[in-house]
């Protein structure tokens, strides 16, 4: 048997996309790839168990260095607090923890205390979760250049 896995991305629902990328675009760095309606019988109705009556739109987000990961599919509610414990998150490394804190802050978003990140392999960095506007979890962090070596 042939197997083939390929990660192609993630996805959030948010209520809005414009309010969204203040986070993901602005503050995180993350480059829009487009923005576009949902067609009428989009796949996300189902497997996000949306009412079929709400229109949908959604963004595909891409970085320098990799296309198309992450999409915010924008359903227009008010989106319920997510249950805790969180069942999932995103990781990000990247390159200035402290800048893409003091954005994520001044953008609203809840900005969870700094802790040391100790690698399985020895290395030690920093990492800081950050809540966006529609309680969905993204983890960032970073080990300085002379820890990978």
């Amino acid at each position: 048997m042939s197997h083939y896995l390929r990660f192609q991305r993630a996805n959030f629902v948010v209520a809005s996309i414009e309010k969204s990328l203040s986070l993901y675009r602005d503050a995180l760095g993350f480059d829009v790839a487009f923005i576009k309606d949902s067609p009428e019988d989009s796949y996300s109705y189902p497997v996000f168990e949306i009412n079929k009556k709400l229109p949908l739109k959604f963004a595909v987000l891409s970085t320098k260095q990799q296309e198309r990961v992450l999409a915010l599919t924008e359903v227009p509610v008010s989106l319920p607090t997510v249950p805790k414990p969180r069942r999932a998150a995103i990781v990000l490394e990247v390159g200035d923890v402290d800048a893409i804190c003091e954005a994520a802050a001044a953008a609203g978003c809840p900005v969870y205390e700094e802790e040391e990140l100790h690698t399985h392999d020895g290395r030690v960095g920093r990492e800081v979760g950050i809540v966006d506007y529609d309680d969905n979890l993204v983890v960032i962090y970073n080990i300085p250049a002379a820890d990978q070596e």
